[in-house]
């Protein structure tokens, strides 16, 4: 069966994608879940989305490739950088980046000062100060409007907080969206099975996906989960997971 590397999105790890994990691995596939750079077990390295387009290729290798949000556009960067490891490409709540270069501009700004509420000024690792800081962050975070139909029971609070101010606020400067060149004029060199995945609230995003296939072209298409927001795969696992069971078997 396909193996399956599950990329996750900003301040989540790895094991945010148990649910997800679970599933497929019970499916009869074999699955990774990489910490992206900023995160998890990998909060001391520091990279941009093409690096961490490499370490995702050296981490796993040939196989179908799945990346929620920021992790999505790591993925997309691996399938342009390095298209023979991508056999498949599932894109969720992504974007191939901000065309209009003012805007693209105005978001590292408001990057940057998310970034300096993390870790300026500095706080010992570790330390109370530390997860004052970043259960602060995590909380604003999670309260702005697109994450407004995801349930805190679903968010993965914990998760999260195995992160670190310092691996976050690095992970904005040099991984935010607006950090991005635009892809959208590269993505019909993309030749492998693309689904572009995005909930059926999450209006921005499902606009975006359905322009990136466009984009892609007659080997990508969209899927839309009823019911779903940004963060579709934590909303609606079950549905989530069946719509990229159905895609992988699609290659078997």
């Amino acid at each position: 069966m396909p193996r399956v590397a599950l990329v996750h999105g900003f301040t989540q790890t790895g094991r945010s994608w148990g649910p997800i994990a679970a599933r497929l691995a019970a499916a009869g596939h074999e699955v990774v879940c990489p910490d992206l750079p900023g995160h998890g077990e990998a909060s001391d390295v520091r990279a941009d989305l093409p690096g961490g387009a490499d370490r995702l290729a050296a981490a796993c290798g040939p196989c179908t490739y799945v990346g929620y949000s920021m992790g999505g556009r790591h993925c997309l960067h691996l399938a342009l950088a390095r298209p023979g490891l991508v056999q498949r490409l599932v894109l969720v709540g992504a974007t191939a980046g901000i065309d209009d270069p003012a805007e693209r501009a105005a978001r590292r700004a408001a990057d940057e000062a998310l970034a300096l509420t993390l870790d300026h000024p500095p706080v010992e690792r570790g330390s109370p100060g530390e997860r004052q800081r970043l259960d602060a962050f995590l909380g604003s975070w999670l309260a702005r409007p697109l994450f407004a139909t995801l349930p805190l029971d679903r968010a993965g609070i914990e998760d999260r907080r195995r992160n670190t101010v310092d691996g976050l606020a690095a992970s904005l400067r040099l991984a935010g969206t607006g950090t991005q060149e635009p892809l959208w004029d590269r993505l019909a060199s993309l030749s492998m099975p693309v689904l572009i995945m995005a909930g059926a609230l999450d209006a921005k995003f499902s606009a975006l996906a359905h322009r990136m296939a466009a984009g892609v072209g007659p080997n990508a298409r969209v899927e839309v989960l009823p019911g779903a927001g940004h963060a579709a795969h934590l909303e609606q696992p079950d549905a989530f997971a069946q719509a990229v069971l159905r895609f992988l078997e699609e290659g078997v």
